[in-house]
């Protein structure tokens, strides 16, 4: 359990798997440091069915793969309290507090942000009913658990028709579902998509409903965005590319980010604000993997040590007593 008044070396935003790596390493590292997860740990592996492409598991259901993490990060010392972070403040002497909904105050020399992200939901029917058993926010992850199916993709930005040239790889078909007549993405993506004989475009609909059976999702059911007539579209599964947020609101200051709110960090993972490194889904990367997400944390925590002993050492030159003359 979290202890009132202790200050600590560092305290760990989010127990997914970016925040467990964190806090394995914090521990090995033998820094006082505290993961707060307003969940149970494991974030979104607790959402992934089965996870085929993280390194020495062939094939692990992501709920066990978050167990395993959790307890190898426990058995380094590692302590996770359950909690809901409200705001995380840089105070005057350059440490941390950070505030959470259950009005604790910890504190903190630095802080690793491993908040993750929320992909933005269409929110119809069927949409929560059919998660891992048809619906996805990810191709990379669950693309290969489609081969030979037609499959539809929600969405008209980069996201989406990058994602679903992606899933050509493994599907028979592709439809793209667009709400408009054109497309968001950029022009080379949009050439890409158009030449590829495996898409292709369902324009000026959105989709009402997620609609299957015992084995996962079977159709979606579609309105036409100009005649408001409904129709339906058999697929074997649908991906949802509409929008994606990093959980960075926490944060009481101003951090450079790119375009779409991601943390930008140095070759350390620390942001623009000292002290406060980010890992994983938060931060701007070409793609937000388990893997990137624990290669993130690792480089995070050991730069967390020395960025630690530093300020340790600046506080004893600070206190030192002045020689007599």
């Amino acid at each position: 359990m979290a202890e009132p008044g202790t200050r600590y070396d560092v305290i760990i935003v989010g127990a997914g798997p970016a925040g467990l790596c964190a806090a394995m390493y914090a521990g090995r590292g033998m820094l006082k440091a505290l993961t707060i997860e307003r969940g149970l740990p494991g974030g979104e592996l607790l959402n992934t069915e089965l996870i085929e492409d993280y390194p020495g598991f062939e094939s692990i259901l992501g709920r066990e793969l978050a167990q395993k993490m959790a307890d190898h990060a426990k058995k380094f010392g590692a302590e996770v309290v359950t909690d809901t972070v409200r705001a995380v403040r840089r105070r005057d002497d350059g440490t941390f507090e950070i505030e959470t909904e259950s009005n604790q105050r910890h504190h903190a020399i630095s802080v690793i942000l491993t908040a993750g992200g929320t992909p933005q939901k269409l929110g119809v029917p069927g949409e929560k009913e059919y998660a891992g058993r048809g619906v996805s926010y990810c191709a990379v992850c669950d693309g290969a658990f489609f081969k030979g199916e037609v499959l539809a993709v929600v969405g008209g930005g980069d996201a989406a028709v990058e994602e679903a040239d992606y899933l050509t790889r493994y599907a028979s078909k592709v439809y793209i579902v667009h709400r408009r007549a054109e497309l968001r993405a950029s022009k080379i993506l949009q050439e890409r998509a158009f030449a590829n004989p495996k898409i292709e475009f369902v324009w000026n609909k959105q989709v009402l409903e997620i609609a299957g059976g015992p084995r996962g999702t079977e159709r979606l059911e579609l309105e036409d965005t100009l005649t408001g007539d409904r129709l339906q579209l058999p697929v074997g599964g649908v991906f949802i590319f509409i929008g994606f947020k990093p959980n960075t609101g926490v944060v009481q200051e101003h951090f450079r980010h790119d375009a779409n709110g991601y943390m930008l960090t140095d070759e350390r993972m620390m942001t623009s604000i000292p002290g406060l490194f980010a890992a994983g889904d938060v931060r701007a990367q070409l793609t937000r993997q388990i893997t990137t997400a624990v290669g993130d944390a690792t480089t995070a925590a050991i730069a967390v040590e020395k960025y630690v002993s530093a300020r340790r050492e600046q506080e004893k030159a600070r206190i030192a007593p002045v020689p007599a003359t």
